[in-house]
């Protein structure tokens, strides 16, 4: 029997609100996070004004520095859809969806920050330098001895922690520590903004949209991506690199839990030889003892025989 599915989809929802069921690809998918950022300015004001704790009508001018351009890849494995955007005329903001754990995050958000530091032209001077954040969204703890759901790295002194500058610093939500969210946190709406990029099905975003009317705006943006064929398409592609990625990732993973096993079995195999050496030697100390004691034994023996 035929699997009428394939031969007769199910048309695609006529609006937002119709939308049921999973979504066809996360939010966490870096093409999709950037093109909701690119086709909706609001949306990307809101999220700014959240992670910069300020409101949406502070945040009145952005300029996205690196828009997708017609033709470009976005399949390629070394390719990197951030979001770099100037900020009311001068300020930068990098943001990037990062769920590949790479292992390298700290030295990649310290470079990409370093690199929109570098914002001052040539005829202006060092105290004109703009503000600068990086922030990652990340679906991984990166310092396990260190939870949290959003932290924010600056320079400080390493004494008593008072800061160097405010232009500079490293931002990172991990969308895997949400429980974690501190009061300022739910009071800016950042744990509702992951809980909308980790959303499975329709129903989870609606069910945030209520809640918030940008996070509503960046479903219905989602929707209409989702619904552009062509939009689809390119999504999927991402997809399957990252899926890539993922399953590279995870073979690298028991590659390595198979190589440790094996070296602390070698250990241990090493331990056991180790041990054996160092009864051997305590044995033959033992017989190389009685061996002494049987030869005094014998002198004193072979001198009473003389005496006698």
């Amino acid at each position: 029997m035929q699997n009428n599915r394939l031969h007769n989809p199910q048309p695609h929802p006529r609006s937002f609100q119709d939308a049921t069921g999973p979504v066809a690809i996360r939010l966490t998918n870096d093409y999709i996070f950037k093109r909701i950022l690119e086709k909706n300015e609001t949306v990307l004001r809101a999220l700014i004004g959240s992670l910069l704790h300020r409101s949406i009508d502070e945040i009145t001018h952005l300029h996205i520095l690196n828009p997708i351009m017609p033709g470009d890849a976005i399949t390629d494995r070394s390719v990197i859809l951030d979001v770099n955007v100037e900020i009311n005329h001068g300020a930068r903001m990098d943001l990037e969806m990062q769920v590949v754990n790479y292992k390298d995050w700290p030295e990649r958000s310290l470079y990409y920050a370093c690199r929109n530091y570098l914002n001052l032209t040539r005829s202006q001077d060092y105290d004109m330098v703009a503000p600068s954040w990086q922030i990652g969204f990340v679906d991984y703890t990166i310092f396990e001895d260190h939870p949290s759901f959003y932290s924010t790295y600056k320079l400080t002194d390493t004494t008593d922690h008072y800061v160097y500058t405010d232009k500079f610093s490293i931002g990172v939500v991990d969308m895997s520590k949400i429980d974690l969210a501190t009061k300022k946190d739910r009071q800016y709406n950042i744990d509702r903004w992951a809980k909308l990029f980790k959303a499975q099905t329709w129903e989870d975003i609606k069910m945030l949209a209520k809640q918030d009317v940008y996070i509503s705006k960046a479903g219905e943006t989602y929707f209409e991506i989702s619904a552009d064929e062509h939009e689809r398409q390119l999504a999927e592609a991402r997809e399957d690199v990252l899926r890539r990625e993922r399953a590279t990732k995870r073979r690298e993973q028991e590659l390595l839990r198979s190589l440790d096993a094996a070296h602390n079995e070698l250990e241990k195999k090493d331990q056991r030889i180790a041990e054996h050496e160092q009864r051997i030697a305590e044995k033959d100390q033992r017989i190389a003892e009685k061996d002494q004691r049987i030869a005094e034994l014998e002198a004193l023996l072979a001198r009473k025989n003389l005496s006698t």
